[in-house]
């Protein structure tokens, strides 16, 4: 019944000349956020150092190719 409650909520949000696309992409960003909060509190995060680290070899290593 949750999955319900939430469209029921976010089209509340919405206002009523919304598209469809615009429900859906909401219902995807409450979707992605729930998802995300579920792993953090799973601790199956990666480090922010980690991340900035990898993302700075990438973008060095990328830019001098």
């Amino acid at each position: 019944m949750q999955a319900k409650q939430t469209v029921r909520e976010v089209l509340d949000r919405l206002p009523d000349d919304c598209s469809l696309d615009d429900v859906l992409y909401h219902l995807y960003v409450v979707n992605a956020v729930n998802r995300g909060k579920i792993e953090a509190a799973a601790s199956h995060t990666v480090p922010h150092d980690d991340v900035a680290r990898e993302l700075r070899k990438k973008w060095l290593i990328g830019a001098a190719g």
